[in-house]
């Protein structure tokens, strides 16, 4: 069942929204090369903790970090670790808030230093699917909508999105009802109501869309190995139109 958030609990989600667009900008900041993946991790969660909030992720079904970290051809769910970020990196980082029991949830592909075109390309398309997709946000429209439109979208760029990881409401959970998938037809799924909360979260491979599970139970990669994309943003719909409520990275 679709929760629809009361003015209370919009306030907290706007408040939970308000912390992880400032962790996501400390995080941002600090991948640069010689940095490891769990050394991010770790100032992701000081800087959750220092605002008085939780981590979202750590511990989620076993979850072993605060952010998913996924270099290059790691897609999601990217377990913290060793890994050493270098020049020319492209580094997704996904990670939420918890705020008084409601959750934030949000994600970004960094270049680090000189990327190439090719790259550059590759973020942008991840970023602008999200907006082509919040652009469908109006009253009357339904889930379908956002989906038809990012996947669309992305088909024209000469890119893929996988089967099988979508999107997903949010509230007093990560993930509630509808989800939200990166690719559909116009004029299916849930009626988009005014007090909904979803997180839309496009997510780009190059030449496929297939996929590679790791053996660590969480990793996804590309499975040709070519560099991937990612990014999400937790969206209020408040008076049929869309509202970021996790910033603007």
């Amino acid at each position: 069942m679709i929760k629809i958030k009361t003015f209370s609990e919009i306030e907290k989600m706007t408040k939970s929204g308000e912390i992880l667009t400032e962790v996501k900008q400390i995080v941002f900041d600090a991948i640069v090369p010689g940095i490891t993946t769990i050394e991010l991790d770790k100032i992701a969660f000081e800087a959750i903790k220092a605002r008085k909030a939780k981590p979202a992720f750590l511990g989620y079904g076993g979850f072993p970090g605060t952010a998913c970290i996924s270099v290059n051809e790691e897609l999601i769910h990217g377990i913290p670790g060793s890994r050493v970020i270098q020049e020319g990196d492209v580094v997704s980082v996904d990670m939420g808030a918890i705020w008084q029991g409601y959750y934030s949830d949000s994600a970004f592909t960094k270049g680090v230093g000189k990327i190439s075109d090719k790259d550059k390309k590759l973020i942008q398309v991840a970023r602008d699917a999200f907006y082509v997709g919040i652009d469908q946000i109006k009253p009357g429209a339904r889930v379908g909508d956002i989906e038809s439109a990012i996947g669309d979208f992305v088909k024209s760029k000469g890119y893929y999105v996988p089967d099988g990881f979508t999107g997903h409401g949010i509230g007093t959970k990560l993930h509630e009802e509808p989800q939200v998938h990166n690719k559909g037809s116009k004029g299916t799924g849930a009626l988009l109501k005014d007090g909904m909360v979803i997180a839309i979260e496009p997510m780009i491979l190059q030449n496929s869309d297939k996929v590679i599970h790791l053996d660590d139970n969480w990793t996804i990669i590309s499975k040709d190995g070519s560099n991937t994309s990612h990014y999400e943003h937790t969206v209020l719909i408040k008076d049929g139109r869309p509202v970021i409520l996790t910033g603007d990275m």
